[in-house]
């Protein structure tokens, strides 16, 4: 029994969240252990439409076993094979699915129907090499706060060079670079200064140093939510967070609401009693209010006013409920409403007609997405403007060498 004036802030329970990156560390290790030779496709440059953007990945062994994806399944079982041949082959190579010509692709290709051009690159894994690219990637999510670059080298167009298809360089949160390409390569210096405006920027881009093209690919965190609230509305929006590889903590004030039994897909759950609110430290996580407790709400929004790296503070209620709230927090704090401004999110979701807990939790979560994305939401259909922003490339991509795939899944 907890008794007043004790600290009651209890930590429940910690649980592992698998992000796509951690599925892909888990299988590698699994077939390091096993000693299934490996091979991993990557995703290193696309023009037009298509299904996933450079970064995403597909670990796949010598029989064939997939871990992760590269599209949404149109493409998987031809480069399922040919990654088998570069496992054989032992040598990394680069292939090119074009679409951009439909009658031609629906034909004779994969029938992609993008009208885009993806090009994979194919490499085999040394499991011996700490550098090779899914160690590389590992020392990046095992301290994975902030984002970070990775270059990949992908086409040298058969010309003498210092560098190879396959080399990378990673810019990691310590600042720190790494990797494989060699630091006496004439590219280097350019590479790094590629890698620092990448990560100002955000964005992922291809460069191109005469015949030599690079990918940069930003790596990002996992989005790490905290939602103030256990109720039962709370817990489809916990597993649809979660199910996204967010990191969800929940924290509420009842003990009989906060266990780790009602929340098993959240990172953390614990007990925080009202009281407690105000020890929070600020980690720039996402922020929801579900308590259906309009002094608790009242305390997280007082405590979250001065903390502006909480950039996003979803309440759920009426308009009136925090108009209300805003009159109480004018008392103490008369420009509450500015230091709010452009954070608060009053109704909290998308205009979806959503009614039932499920269908809630989805509307919350896309307003979430749409304001990581910086998009308006809406319907795509009456969108100006591409499903994704053009990948930014210092040249256009040629499709040289482009191959039919045959799906075969």
């Amino acid at each position: 029994m907890l008794v007043s004036g004790q600290r009651r802030r209890i930590l429940v329970r910690t649980a592992f969240i698998m992000t796509e990156l951690q599925r892909l560390l888990t299988a590698y290790d699994a077939h390091r252990a096993a000693g299934r030779a490996c091979a991993l496709a990557s995703v290193v440059d696309v023009a037009g439409s298509a299904y996933r953007r450079p970064g995403a990945r597909m670990l796949v062994t010598d029989e064939g076993q997939l871990t992760g994806a590269i599209s949404g399944g149109c493409l998987e079982g031809d480069a399922r094979q040919r990654a088998r041949r570069t496992i054989q082959q032992g040598r990394p190579t680069v292939v090119t699915y074009d679409s951009t010509d439909p009658d031609d692709d629906l034909q004779f290709g994969a029938a992609l129907g993008c009208q885009g051009i993806v090009q994979i690159l194919l490499e085999p894994l040394d499991f011996q090499d700490p550098n090779n690219p899914i160690e590389l990637l590992r020392r990046w999510a095992e301290q994975a706060a902030t984002p970070a670059v990775i270059a990949t080298v992908f086409a040298t167009a058969g010309t003498a060079s210092e560098v190879v298809v396959g080399q990378r360089l990673a810019l990691l949160p310590s600042g720190a670079f790494e990797g494989t390409i060699p630091a006496q390569a004439e590219l280097y210096p350019q590479l790094l200064t590629a890698c620092q405006e990448a990560l100002r920027a955000g964005q992922p881009a291809t460069h191109h140093y005469g015949a030599i093209r690079v990918s940069l690919e930003i790596l990002r965190p996992p989005v790490r939510l905290t939602v103030y609230g256990a109720g039962n509305d709370v817990q489809p929006l916990v597993r649809l967070a979660a199910g996204l590889g967010w990191q969800v903590r929940v924290a509420d004030g009842r003990p009989a609401q906060a266990q780790a039994t009602r929340f098993p897909d959240a990172a953390t759950v614990e007990v925080l009693p009202l009281t407690q609110v105000k020890e929070q430290p600020y980690d720039g996580s996402l922020t929801l209010l579900m308590t259906h407790n309009y002094y608790y709400d009242l305390e997280v929004l007082r405590h979250l006013l001065p903390d502006a790296s909480t950039r996003y503070i979803g309440l759920l209620g009426p308009r009136k409920k925090y108009e209300r709230l805003l009159e109480d927090l004018h008392k103490d704090t008369p420009d509450a409403a500015a230091q709010l401004q452009g954070r608060i999110h009053s109704p909290v979701g998308l205009n979806l007609g959503a009614e039932t807990p499920e269908e809630i939790a989805l509307s919350i979560i896309a307003e979430i997405q749409a304001v990581l994305t910086g998009r308006p939401a809406g319907f795509l259909r009456d969108s100006p403007h591409p499903i994704h922003p053009p990948l930014r490339a210092t040249a256009p991509l040629v499709p040289e060498g482009r191959v039919d795939a045959v799906c075969g899944l």
